[in-house]
């Protein structure tokens, strides 16, 4: 599957990448959490969509866990029915352990994308014939204190190295599903897309994130999404 080329190629390039303080500990789930994250691919990458949703990168309770973009473990398990074994990374911060699926945290970023799938669409079946959801990288950065740091705020220089490859290969997983729409989670996400679709014809726009930590996100998300898919074109 030449989905699965890509994210093994964007792990192997990432794996090389070096990273300075503040960031202590760097986690890649498309290693250790690989066998979830490919039977996510196996079963709804297929096929070419009208949309493509892209996220940041994993958080810690979600893809950090599950190896599924956004993936909060009761969504995961009990919606896309997706439960396969999880690994450590090489060294682990004693404050972000890796439980894979007996995580007992949840992801409430997570929960809120797909409950609202869920509610739109009832089946994942009938989600994936339209979208896909995805990350733009897939590292997770810890800093010391066991505080996420997020890719936009690393160094200069690590930070141009991480967005080239990872730019690269958003690229090729945009342009092998075809869509109409790319569809950033937040502003950063959006922004990554038109660095690196800034030829095509794809159309690029963004939605709220559903982080907690945003107060606009804590006051209807989902009804906010659906009225911003439909002023995008996206019905």
């Amino acid at each position: 599957m030449e989905m699965i080329k890509i994210n093994r190629r964007l792990a192997r390039q990432v794996d090389k990448l070096e990273f300075s303080a503040p960031v202590t500990h760097v986690y890649n789930p498309l290693n250790y959490a690989r066998a979830p994250y490919e039977a996510y691919l196996k079963r709804f990458g297929g096929g070419t969509k009208e949309a493509v949703l892209l996220g940041m990168n994993p958080g810690p309770f979600g893809m950090a866990q599950t190896g599924v973009p956004f993936g909060d473990v009761e969504m995961v398990t009990q919606w896309l029915e997706i439960e396969a074994p999880v690994t450590k990374p090489p060294v682990e911060h004693p404050k972000r352990p890796v439980d894979g699926f007996d995580c007992p945290r949840q992801e409430i970023s997570g929960k809120r994308v797909w409950t609202w799938a869920q509610e739109r669409f009832g089946t994942p079946e009938r989600f994936f014939e339209r979208f896909f959801v995805m990350n733009y990288c897939p590292l997770i950065f810890i800093e010391a204190s066991g505080k996420n740091r997020t890719p936009d705020k690393l160094k200069a220089a690590e930070r141009e190295a991480l967005f080239t490859i990872c730019d690269r290969a958003l690229r090729e997983m945009v342009l092998l599903l075809n869509p109409r729409f790319a569809i950033g989670i937040g502003a950063f996400a959006e922004k990554r897309l038109l660095s690196a679709l800034d030829d095509t014809t794809v159309v690029i726009d963004r939605i709220l994130h559903p982080s907690p930590a945003s107060p606009a996100a804590n006051k209807g998300w989902a009804e906010q999404v659906d009225r911003k898919l439909r002023s995008i074109g996206v019905q």
